[in-house]
């Protein structure tokens, strides 16, 4: 684990161009599993979650905690009831009578997480998360965490709650050992693009 408060993000420009800081996060089965099975856990009612590509954002919110986590030949999968999610973290090996191909494992599972804030046109942050990206460079899933710009149905607040700011600081303190810098309570309001 990193020594306290030694990760500086990485900036960096989103697909629209933006600018967005990031700070990587190790891969390891283990890390992952604990790290997604702590969000939908414990913080199921705070999250939005979904893959976010050009032309398709998939905000999922969590009507209940999931039913069920388990893990099984690499893919991680949350049941939610009717509906679950797949998310491939480790070595998806298959059957004996079907083995996954080599090429195949590498791409489905995740190669790079990190976790990530946005920032505004003066380099505020405005939104925070987690993003997996599968071995071709394809997004698994983001995790959009509470924005201080935002209550809970994501209507826009008048004055900041920093306090939704919480979960962002607890995950960078237990997965990446990083103290908050104060950048994170620079911002005056949410922005998108």
């Amino acid at each position: 684990m990193p020594s306290p408060s030694s990760i500086e993000p990485i900036l960096q420009q989103d697909d629209g161009g933006r600018p967005c800081e990031v700070f990587p996060l190790p891969v390891d089965e283990a890390v992952l599993d604990a790290l997604i099975v702590d969000l939908f856990e414990n913080h199921w009612d705070k999250i939005v979650f979904g893959p976010i590509i050009q032309g398709a954002a998939y905000e999922i919110r969590a009507a209940a905690k999931p039913h069920k986590i388990g893990l099984l030949d690499g893919y991680l999968t949350i049941h939610f009831g009717p509906s679950h999610v797949h998310l491939c973290i480790g070595d998806n090996f298959g059957v004996p009578s079907h083995p996954t191909p080599d090429a195949l494992r590498r791409h489905r599972r995740t190669a790079r997480a990190e976790f990530f804030r946005s920032l505004d046109d003066s380099g505020c942050p405005v939104t925070w998360g987690l993003r997996l990206f599968n071995g071709a460079g394809e997004q698994q899933m983001t995790v959009f965490l509470p924005n201080p710009f935002l209550a809970a149905d994501d209507t826009l607040l008048a004055t900041p709650d920093w306090s939704r700011l919480a979960l962002w600081e607890e995950i960078n303190r237990r997965y990446l050992n990083r103290e908050p810098d104060g950048r994170d309570r620079t911002g005056t309001g949410f922005s998108h693009g």
